[in-house]
């Protein structure tokens, strides 16, 4: 992964960010020596996202399988949280 610093950010400003991009997803940039952040382009983020939603989703209906989940209506479920505010 590259790294882009955080004195070339601020002179070269976004331009530093689409060279460092060009050949690689993502690029850290380091402030006064230590990495702090990470920038991607929007679909490398998007693919991320996908990936994310996906494990949310399996581990969902695995809770509900292993009987850990709860299968409910939209109406159950907001009756059920009026109930636990109570």
């Amino acid at each position: 992964m590259g790294v882009i610093t955080a004195n070339e950010l601020k002179t070269r400003g976004v331009a530093s960010i689409d060279a460092a991009l060009k050949d690689q997803d993502e690029v850290t940039i380091s402030v006064r020596g230590r990495e702090r952040y990470v920038v991607m382009d929007m679909e490398a983020y998007n693919r991320l996202r996908v990936c994310e939603l996906e494990a949310a989703l399996y581990q969902a209906r695995r809770e509900i399988a292993d009987g850990q989940g709860i299968e409910e209506s939209v109406d159950e479920h907001l009756a059920r949280l009026q109930t636990m505010k109570s």
